[in-house]
């Protein structure tokens, strides 16, 4: 069974940083595209960045310059760190993890809660 636990979420003020973590059981992070999705209230949950099993790394235009995801396999965690935040950046943020076989496979966490103040 696929767990995927998010970490490391919280309240900052605009300029500030945090960095998220998401803790996987059951699934290798290096045989998934892992990513980082947000939703805000009101709003569709959107991709923030995705590391693909090659290593491969890809950011929404809005995060690009000041948030990087990592990958650690021997601990097998994603991480997701975010600089420069803005109070747009405030959202439940989720982990990821995406496989490809006969069909698509999504597994998520639970998200954690990230409140950028102005």
């Amino acid at each position: 069974q696929v767990h995927l636990v998010e970490s490391g979420g919280g309240l900052v003020q605009a300029g500030g940083s945090l960095r998220l973590s998401c803790a996987a059981s059951g699934i290798a992070v290096s045989s998934a595209r892992m990513g980082w999705y947000r939703q805000a209230p009101g709003k569709q949950r959107e991709l923030v960045a995705s590391i693909t099993l090659g290593g491969s790394t890809n950011y929404a235009d809005a995060v690009k310059g000041r948030f990087t995801i990592s990958r650690d396999n021997a601990k097998n965690t994603v991480s997701l760190q975010m600089n420069s935040l803005n109070p747009e950046d405030t959202a439940v943020y989720y982990c990821n993890a995406m496989r490809f076989g006969l069909v698509r496979v999504d597994y998520w966490g639970q998200g954690t809660q990230v409140t950028v103040s102005s």
